[in-house]
Order: structure tokens, then sequence, then C-alpha cells
């Protein structure tokens, strides 16, 4: 509760996983009370303990499939929340090529079930988890928010997309929610403290784990995807954001749904740096920045690929009030201390 009384429970869907838990750190340092729903398919509950010694408390989590309509109500009128973050789904683009059923079942029915809830239970406010994969390779760079979206290279990709016309179609037909779409770039890093961090389960499907496992012996060798593209030095070129600053943008579009006076709203934010660098600029940083050398190969170009793509952040500046504070040095001494802590 507020100092007058209200509520200010916001419940996380998805928030032991990388981006939810250091979301739910900048939601308590922003005076609200998140509430984690996770059923641990693709996190570790560890991640509470991390919580817990970052925060110096405990975080309500309820070990909860958010398909399940009848846990899920429960949640709703035991908590009486005010709001809804918006993680959970299944994220690995390779495993929703190879069962897209899975995939659409498991993202688009939560998301179908959480708004016919937030409508039920009267709770207005609405953070989705979306991406850039929703742009696939633009045309014009940066990519703004009036970028064309292209067919989805990945049932993953197209779960996102479709989450996002799911929610515009249901605020057109007067579902009482207010919803922020954010499309996020490549969230990098780690909590400084070293508590908590990303925690791929097996082989990491993501550049900078993959860095940090190869640094550490655990990988062998990491491969560069071609280095032949139309870049400076021929690598793949990403927006990588600061987890932290990805976190606190979440608290940031919260706060905007807090303050909109209409019943139902809806529109989209890139949330990124707005630089775009190049996967061997990433691995000389890390090198500079901790010390250690990687031993990386370059491997012919993986089909599928984007070549470069990067945020204009202006829409995020503006709307938001929220800028990227956090360099790519400081994401990767971060992310460095959280694999060492890993062992």
């Amino acid at each position: 509760m507020t100092s007058s009384g209200i509520s200010s429970k916001i419940l996380v869907t998805g928030g032991a996983g990388f981006i939810g838990s250091h979301t739910v750190v900048s939601l308590v340092n922003a005076g609200f009370e998140p509430v984690i729903i996770d059923d641990f398919s693709n996190s570790e509950r560890s991640v509470l303990t991390g919580l817990r010694t970052i925060l110096d408390r405990d975080v309500a989590c309820y070990p909860v499939d958010c398909n399940d309509e009848g846990e899920m109500e429960r949640i709703f009128q035991r908590e009486k929340p005010i709001g809804v973050i918006h993680f959970a789904a299944y994220k690995a683009v390779g495993e929703s090529v190879a069962e897209p059923l899975k995939y659409y079942r498991n993202n688009l029915d939560s998301l179908l079930l959480l708004l016919e809830l937030m409508s039920a239970f009267k709770v207005p406010n609405l953070v989705f988890s979306s991406s850039c994969t929703v742009y696939g390779q633009p045309e014009h760079l940066p990519v703004t928010e009036e970028t064309p979206r292209l067919p989805a290279q990945s049932p993953y990709g197209n779960t996102k997309a479709i989450g996002e016309d799911i929610i515009r179609d249901a605020v057109r037909a007067k579902v009482p929610v207010k919803a922020l779409a954010l499309r996020y770039f490549n969230p990098i890093g780690a909590h400084p403290s070293a508590q908590i961090g990303e925690l791929p389960l097996g082989v990491p499907a993501n550049l900078i784990p993959f860095i940090t496992q190869t640094a550490a012996g655990i990988r062998p060798g990491l491969t560069v995807y071609g280095d032949d593209y139309n870049t400076p030095d021929g690598t793949c070129i990403r927006d990588y954001i600061d987890v932290m600053d990805l976190a606190d943008a979440h608290v940031q579009a919260l706060k905007k749904l807090m303050n909109e006076d209409t019943a139902c709203s809806y529109d989209v934010i890139n949330i990124g740096t707005g630089r775009g660098e190049t996967v061997l600029n990433v691995i000389k940083t890390f090198e500079e920045t901790t010390g250690v050398k990687v031993n990386y190969s370059v491997g012919p170009r993986r089909p599928g690929d984007v070549e470069k793509v990067y945020a204009d952040v202006t829409k995020a500046n503006s709307v938001l009030n929220w800028t990227a504070q956090r360099s790519l040095s400081e994401s990767l001494r971060d992310a460095w201390a959280w694999q060492k802590r890993l062992g």
C-alpha cells in the first residue's frame, strides 16, 4: 500500500527471468510492491535468493503457470494489483521453429487470459514485453516506431507481433486497459551486485553469455557468424541495452500509464541506446574492460540473422522521460562479475 492507502502491487509475470528479476528491483526502488508469477520453466528459484540479498526482504512469488486460469484468477482476487508487467513467454527462436504450436499456445493464451482477468478485476495498466524482432531487417536506420513491421523470421517473433495486435484490437474494442508495448533491442549486463543476471539454461542463445562462458572456460570457443556484412568490420550490428536501464524503462512506462486520464489506450515504444555495436567491437570491449581474452573464430553467416538494427529512442526519451545511462563497458563488466560469481 502507498501512504494514501492505494494498492501499489504490480504483477510481474516471468518475474524470475533475466529482465523480469531486474525489473522487480527497479519496482521496489520506485516504491511499488512487485508480485512475481513464474513457473520456473525457464528460470531458477535461486533468483529469489539473489533478490532477497539485494532488497533485504522477500518478494511475493507464485510458482504458477500463467495459462492456469484458476490459479491466475485467485492471484488477482488475493493481490488486487493496480498493474501488470507481462514478461512470461517462451523465447528460444530455434525451438519455436521446431515447435511452433507450443509457442503460439503458451505465449498468446497467457496474454489473452491476462487481458480477460484485467478487465474482470478492473486492473487498468499493462506493460507488454515486445521485441525489435517485429522489425526484421529494416530498410532504414535507425528504427523508429513508425518503421513498418516485417513478417517475422520465427514463430517466437510472430507471437510478439500478434501479441501487440491482440492488445491493440482489445483497446480499440474499448476493453478497459491502458497498455504500452516496449519493443526492446538486445538486453545485456547484470545487477551490479552480481546477485542476479542472465541465466541461460543449456547452450546460450545470446552473444554476451556466450562470451562470458567462453572467457570462463565453460565453452571452448565462440563462433562469430559472418564477417562479410556491410558494416565497419563486417560483423552484425545490434543495439545492446543494459538490463538495469531496461528495467527502469518498465517503471517509467508504468508511471506514464498510471498518470493517463483515460480508460483505454495503446502505444508502442522502442527501448534501446540508439547506438549500434558490431559483434567484434563487443568482444574487443569485453577484453579491454576485463583483461580477459576471448577465444573466437569467424564462421559462415547464420541463416536468418539480421545484418544491422538499432533504435531511434526519441520517443522513449520524450514520452517516458527515460534514456539509457550505462555504457557498453559497464554492462560487460557487470556481466563478467555475474559469470565469475556463477563459477
